[in-house]
This record gives structure tokens, sequence and C-alpha cells, in this order.
């Protein structure tokens, strides 16, 4: 059975970000247990008491450093269980202009996107192959959907992420573990503050988590949470290099 059948618990890596608290609050009102991870796991205890409080579900919080994957076997091996659902909701924008001229920049936002949850995303399906079941649920972004001038190193990293949840999901397509990347578009969060977002594309975090609980119930592999997303990057993609170049994108 799957977490979602059984309430199982749920959890969060990069728990302080606007979409993880957001997908904590929905799967506790969903009745899931919630284990909160992030850096400074002691900073998420308010968290951690306002969704206990409101939702009445058993709420956790560990340390996890997604930039420390030689830690990540001993992160798990200390959680209080091993969880039916994991959200990954890692990840580090920065700027353009810093990541194309700093390289520390652009190692941090390619291993904080990429590398860390993949190798994470990795130990995680080893662990639930062998127990049987499991739901990883990777968040993504419409950025790697092709190489654009204003956001090449972050979208690479996504790019490099959205293949990597394809080839698991492929690898368990006949079970027991099931692999759901999320595609959300613009977000109105902490990470956007200051940019000039249209609101017609742009979502909240309340519904970037609604969606994920969704999906969770029905046999959706890649969420498009804003399905207009899907036919801009369908027309993004399709555009022949010679004419992509001259874009401002």
């Amino acid at each position: 059975m799957t977490g979602a059948a059984t309430g199982g618990a749920v959890l969060i890596l990069g728990a302080r970000s606007d979409i993880a608290r957001a997908c904590a609050q929905r799967f506790a009102q969903g009745g899931h247990p919630v284990m909160l991870a992030a850096r400074d796991a002691a900073t998420l205890a308010p968290d951690a008491t306002d969704i206990g409080l409101r939702h009445g579900v058993t709420v956790t919080c560990h340390d996890f450093d997604a930039l420390d994957p030689e830690g990540f076997a001993a992160f798990l091996d200390a959680l209080p269980v091993l969880p039916e659902i994991a959200v990954c909701a890692v990840g580090l924008m920065g700027t353009q202009d810093q990541n194309q001229r700093d390289p520390a920049a652009a190692i941090r936002v390619l291993r904080s996107n990429f590398e860390g949850p993949a190798i994470l995303l990795a130990e995680l399906a080893e662990r639930f192959e062998a127990r049987g079941s499991g739901t990883l649920i990777g968040i993504s972004s419409v950025a790697g959907e092709r190489g654009r001038a204003s956001n090449y190193v972050y979208g690479a990293a996504k790019a490099g992420f959205t293949a990597y949840l394809s080839g698991l999901r492929n690898r368990f397509a006949r079970g027991p573990v099931r692999v759901i990347t999320v595609l959300p578009g613009f977000v109105a969060t902490r990470m956007t503050e200051g940019m000039d977002l249209p609101p017609r594309l742009t979502a909240q975090p309340e519904e970037v988590a609604e969606a994920i609980f969704q999906a969770t119930r029905r046999g959706r592999d890649v969420v498009w949470v804003r399905p207009v997303w899907r036919l801009i990057m369908a027309i993004i993609r399709a555009l022949p290099e010679g004419i992509f170049k001259k874009t401002r994108l």
C-alpha cells in the first residue's frame, strides 16, 4: 500500500522553503505524521509546533545538509521511521550574474539543485525498494526544460534533476517505488521576492502543495502545477536553435 493510502509518515527535505512549509501543512492536514529536515533543524521548532497543534499529528525536526552526501545514510538512519513519502524541496537559485562569474557560487547552485537531491533520493530509493513501498517527490523547475541566458546555471542543475527523476521512475516502472516530478513554474516565494512575475503564470506555495498532495492520490508522474506551463515550455523547446539564439528569455 502507498503512503497516501495508509497515512504514512512524510519526510520534507529542505523544510525551510515556502513550498516545503506549505507541503508540510497540507500533508499534516491529510493525517500524515511529518518529519521536517533542514540545516539548523532547531529553528524549525515553531513550524513543527504550529503544524502539530493545527492538525493533531506528530511532527519532528531533523538536521539535514544537502551539501553533505557522506552524511545522508546517518541522517536517514536517525529518523524515527522510514517515511512512506519523501518530498525534496531542496533548491538554491542565486543570480545568473553571480553564478556565471563566481565558480564557487555556481558549484553551490549545481550541488544544491542536482547533486545533493539526486544522491539523497538514490539512498531513499534503495531503502524503499528493500521495504517494498515508497513515493519520492522531486520539485524541479521549468527552467530545466531549455537553457536560457537568464538562468542557465540554475536551469542546468534542474535539467539534470529532472532527467535523474525520469530515469529513476523508468527504473521502478514496475514498482515498488513511485517517482513524481513536480514542475511548478513561477511561484511567489521568498526566493522570487522582488522579481516582476506575471500573476497569471505565478502560483502560490499552497497551490503547489495541493498539486503535490493530490499527485500522491492519483497516478500522475509529472505534475505541471499550472498546465499553461506545459504549452509554454513546449513552444520554447520547439524553437529552432537559430531563432532561439535571438530571443532574450
